[in-house]
C-alpha cells in the first residue's frame, strides 16, 4: 500500500524518498507509486477546506 518507501503518515518522510526513488538510476526498481503520494498531499488540504466551510456555516 505504501509504494517504494513504505506506508508513511508523515508527508515529509514519504515524499523525499519517493522523489529520490523516481530519479535515481537503480536497476530493476519498481514503480514509485505517485498515485498514492497524491493522497498524502491532497487529503489534508481537502480536510482543512471542509473544516473551514463547516466552521463558517456554524457561524464561529
Amino acid at each position: 500500500m505504501g509504494g517504494a518507501t513504505g506506508d508513511a503518515i508523515n508527508r515529509a518522510r514519504d515524499l523525499g524518498p519517493r522523489r529520490a526513488h523516481a530519479v535515481l538510476p537503480i536497476s530493476g526498481k519498481g514503480d514509485s507509486d505517485w498515485g498514492y503520494a497524491l493522497t498524502l498531499v491532497a487529503d489534508p488540504a481537502v480536510g482543512a477546506a471542509l473544516a473551514a466551510r463547516l466552521i463558517l456555516a456554524i457561524g464561529f
